[in-house]
């Protein structure tokens, strides 16, 4: 019987890291249990695809047991969540009663700017440093995988209705520069990852785009890929804050975003590493390419769903 590779956060929307990775190893050919929290469509999806699903709960002791038991090799993913480091260690001190020989942490890259003395206004960056230093102290073979800010959420949540609407990507990043990367290419990394483990044991691997630049250079890159002008319009930090705390989301993850927006002011996102090139052999899709993929979204005759 094979040993299968756990991931953990598989239902995630299509594009999103957990579920391309189960994608990626599955064409691989190799057994992949997926974690989902609820039985529902997504989840039979990822059977479909010949995934085993396990229903689980990263805070819920019981179904780690079941859900990691008979995997040596693991992928860790949460969304922001301000039980973050109670759901790794709890994920942790079950694999490590199991025996995992291997355990690839999605983390981010703004922890390298972080110590014991230095952290950030966010709660979810300081959650994610301890969840570190606690995975570094368990005696794990882990492998922390830091990517930067991922495409799919500023570059297309945060800007696709005014870009529709006014051809203006509207963001708090002032002149910064930035290095976004794709879900696609950090799944790429992690099932590279997963697929060989015992290489990469105790590294840490930064991930970012192809190209670290301001976002009136990225405005340029939206009107070649979208065939019209469009320009970057800065705005401040706390009316945008308030406008996503409207919205409804939740504070832990809105305080999140807002720092992610002030250190990307501050020119703490310019930042540049080969990795994805290195680890898989191709390179990150550029963000002229990204938006070139996700045209409709952001073109103001899309139907919406």
């Amino acid at each position: 019987m094979v040993n299968p590779i756990l991931v953990t956060g598989a239902a995630g929307r299509v594009g999103a890291v957990g579920r391309t990775v189960t994608e990626l190893l599955l064409k691989q050919g190799k057994a992949v249990r997926a974690m989902v929290r609820n039985e529902d469509e997504r989840a039979q999806s990822l059977r479909d695809m010949g995934a085993e699903v396990v229903v689980g709960n990263l805070l819920d002791l019981d179904s780690m047991h079941r859900v990691i038991a008979g995997c040596e090799t693991m992928y860790f993913g949460m969304s922001v969540s301000d039980a973050y480091l109670a759901a790794t260690v709890n994920a942790a001190a079950v694999a490590k009663h199991h025996g995992v020989k291997a355990f690839i942490n999605m983390s981010q890259m703004t922890l390298s700017q972080m110590s014991i003395t230095e952290t950030t206004a966010s709660p979810q960056h300081k959650l994610h440093w301890l969840a570190e230093q606690a995975l570094n102290w368990s005696g794990l073979p882990v492998v922390h995988v830091r990517p930067t800010v991922f495409l799919e959420g500023f570059f297309l949540i945060f800007t696709s209705d005014s870009v529709r609407e006014s051809n203006q990507i509207r963001l708090p990043f002032g002149e910064g520069k930035t290095s976004p990367v794709a879900a696609e290419d950090v799944a790429r990394v992690v099932a590279t990852l997963l697929s060989n483990p015992q290489p990469h044991i105790g590294k840490i691997y930064h991930l970012t785009g192809p190209q670290s630049e301001n976002m009136h250079f990225y405005a340029q890159e939206y009107s070649k890929a979208l065939g019209r002008t469009i320009t970057f319009q800065d705005i401040p930090v706390e009316p945008w804050r308030a406008g996503l705390l409207e919205r409804g989301l939740p504070v832990h993850l809105v305080n999140h975003l807002a720092t992610m927006a002030d250190l990307h002011r501050a020119g703490r996102y310019d930042r540049m590493s080969d990795d994805v090139l290195t680890l898989t052999g191709q390179r990150p899709l550029s963000v002229q390419e990204f938006v070139r993929k996700n045209a409709a979204t952001f073109t103001a005759s899309a139907k919406e769903d």
